[in-house]
């Protein structure tokens, strides 16, 4: 018998159900698979029966070389369809697969990009709607549809090609590595400009941060700032003042509150943080006022009391002003006593006018109108102030009047060393004096002669006197100031 005569009953015993086990004895048993008879060229084997089989394979292998060698394929093949690659189809394979995994790579990091940039613009365009604001926004949707493109002819080159089948052909490799290689470059090329309109974005996106981080720090301060005004309402309440014009300002801004609470989602984040400053400014007004309430209302009670007496005090000085007419139209000329005629009726009609308005003053404080009642505090104050310099005018004319009628030289002195003082000043460092100073001081002492010579006659005007002698000191001053202002505070 030939190998090639043997090899259908060794294709049948390998596909047996029976194989010689040699056991720990030397002997042999035997092992069947489940599910398959044995043969009927093996039936009668035994273990003392071997050597039949033995002969086959000594003649097998004492085959030719060459017939050993085509025999061996399809042995190893054991019946399946496998096919190997080698040399330069497998080569293009793994280069399709790396253009595959480099593309792949490409496409996570455009993806990862857009998405982080993605929340920068949603950040600007939260903040910013400035027309830079809403440009990048614009720029930005470009991009994207760009980014799809691309991403659309990645996705199309990978689903296009199989690159893990057995039968894979070389030139299907090769188109496929083309293929993915240009899509991994455009996915590059838009990953570049993607990331140079990021860089761009710097400022935005720095100003629009800086907002969003001030936003629900601000919000708070305004929650709490309405707290506080609120608490301090019911102290105040508690106290037993009423408070009505704060507590109706408070509830004004319930609905700022209310947009406060609704967020930047639905009024912007810029008129958020607007709303939110002047909660903050209007709240902190409202607590300070209710704070300063008690004081306050002791404050006007003191006021109260302090300008009653007061304009009782005015009432008895004002009954002395007719005695001093009478003293200057006895001494003196009409020119010096006829401008105080009116302040004995002036005087009565501001005094009465002044306690009117304290009854008013006292009724808003009885009914807590703390705004009124300041008010009508602040007339009262000015309607006896002016009562208080008339009548003090016309006790300081007679004074005035009366030392100058005594010794008018002494009045006169005091004016001439004003305006040699500004003289010697002008000259001061100069040869002529500046026309500018050296004119308003000639004319004033031509008018301080002429204020002299009218003390002559019968009855002089000293009230005139007295009036022109202090324009000219007046002038005096005025020319001092300007030099010491034009030489930089010297002299």
């Amino acid at each position: 018998m030939t190998a090639t005569h043997t090899r259908p009953e060794a294709g049948a015993g390998g596909s047996s159900a029976v194989e010689s086990v040699s056991d720990a004895r030397g002997g042999s048993r035997e092992r069947r698979a489940p599910g398959r008879q044995a043969g009927p060229a093996v039936q009668g084997v035994r273990a003392g029966q071997a050597v039949p089989g033995l002969r086959d394979v000594l003649a097998l292998v004492l085959l030719p070389v060459p017939l050993l060698v085509a025999t061996l394929p399809a042995a190893f093949a054991g019946g399946g369809t496998r096919r190997w690659f080698g040399g330069r189809g497998e080569s293009q394979r793994a280069e399709a697969q790396a253009a595959r995994d480099a593309a792949a790579e490409a496409f996570y990091e455009l993806d990862t990009a857009q998405r982080d940039l993605k929340i920068s613009i949603e950040t600007i365009n939260a903040v910013d709607n400035s027309p830079r604001g809403r440009k990048a926004a614009e720029d930005f949707a470009a991009l994207g549809r760009r980014i799809d493109d691309v991403s659309h002819a990645y996705i199309t080159a990978v689903d296009a090609h199989d690159l893990d089948r057995d039968d894979l052909e070389p030139s299907v490799a090769s188109s496929a590595r083309t293929e993915l290689t240009r899509a991994k470059d455009d996915l590059v090329r838009v990953k570049g400009e993607l990331d140079r309109f990021g860089q761009g974005l710097g400022t935005l996106l720095g100003s629009a941060e800086t907002q969003l981080a001030r936003l629900a720090p601000a919000v708070e301060r305004a929650r709490q700032a309405l707290l506080g005004a609120s608490n301090a309402l019911d102290a105040v309440r508690a106290a037993g003042l009423r408070a009505d014009e704060l507590a109706a300002r408070l509830a004004a801004l319930a609905p700022e509150l209310t947009k406060l609470n609704q967020g930047a989602g639905k009024h912007g984040v810029a008129e958020t943080l607007q709303r939110a400053d002047v909660v903050l400014r209007d709240a902190e007004a409202l607590r300070a006022e209710a704070e300063r309430l008690p004081e306050r209302a002791a404050e006007i009670d003191r006021r109260l009391v302090s300008l009653r007496t007061r304009a009782q005090a005015l009432t008895t000085r004002a009954g002395s002003v007719e005695p001093v007419l009478s003293e200057l139209r006895r001494r003196f000329s009409a020119a010096c006593w006829q401008d105080l005629q009116p302040v004995p009726e002036q005087a009565a009609v501001n005094v009465r006018q002044a306690e009117e308005k304290l009854a008013e003053a006292a009724k808003a404080r009885d009914e807590q109108r703390w705004a009124d009642a300041t008010s009508r505090l602040s007339t009262v104050r000015a309607l006896l102030n002016a009562t208080d310099e008339a009548v003090s005018a016309a006790g300081d004319r007679l004074q005035r009047l009366d030392a100058v009628a005594k010794d008018p030289q002494q009045e006169i002195e005091r004016t001439r060393f004003a305006v040699r003082d500004a003289q010697r000043l002008a000259m001061a460092g100069r040869h002529t004096p500046d026309p500018r100073h050296a004119r308003p001081l000639d004319d004033s002492v031509a008018r301080l002669d002429r204020a002299v010579a009218g003390l002559e006659g019968r009855h002089p005007d000293y009230w005139h006197f007295l009036t022109e002698t202090e324009a000219v000191r007046q002038t005096a001053a005025r020319v001092v100031s300007d030099i010491r202002e034009e030489r930089g505070g010297g002299a």
